[in-house]
């Protein structure tokens, strides 16, 4: 085994207990809803003795904790980085924007966060999302045009538009203009 693979697993048996904790179960309540001895489950606890992935499987099925997460490295501690160079963008959207794509995959649909670049004259043309969509834009530099089914509105740097995206809606620009969209449940 590696130092990294060992440093994981020693932090299981931690893990575990602060889960048990966490739900406020006694080591009897989590022997009953696993099927692992409760001596077994002290004994894992303790750091005493290594589970099988079959009684690692039942513990976290009786906690209600993910197995993988309970292996992975405390993700308040870790810092996610998307370098400029490598943020996705999509160029043919629009006439005279680019869009930035800030959000990560797995949110597409949810919550997706872009930063927009107009040229002058700029216009991104949106088609309707699904029921109950919505976004909220917030232009950094310059001043652009929202347009969302019948009602328009000029809003510029510092301002917030926030409106339905389930009908079709535009975004203008008449100068160059930077601004950042939040759009929910796409």
């Amino acid at each position: 085994m590696t130092e990294n693979t060992d440093a994981i697993l020693s932090l299981l048996p931690a893990r575990l207990k602060e889960a048990r904790r966490g739900q406020g179960l006694s080591l009897d309540a989590v022997a009953k809803l696993s099927g692992v001895s409760r001596s077994m489950v002290s004994q894992i606890e303790r750091g005493e003795s290594s589970p099988t992935i079959a009684t690692l499987w039942n513990l976290t099925r009786a906690l209600q904790v993910d197995f993988a997460g309970l292996l992975e490295d405390d993700p308040s501690d870790q810092i996610e980085v998307l370098r400029a160079a490598d943020v996705p963008s999509i160029e043919n959207r629009g006439a005279g924007c680019t869009i930035r794509i800030l959000s990560p995959p797995e949110d597409a649909g949810r919550h997706e966060v872009y930063e927009l670049r107009f040229a002058q004259n700029g216009v991104l043309d949106s088609q309707a999302h699904r029921r109950g969509a919505r976004e909220h834009l917030t232009v950094i530099a310059g001043a652009l045009t929202v347009t969302s089914g019948g009602s328009s509105q000029e809003i510029g740097a510092g301002d917030t538009a926030r409106y339905a995206a389930d009908v079709p809606h535009r975004i203008a620009s008449e100068r160059p203009a930077r601004a950042f969209l939040v759009v929910q449940d796409a």
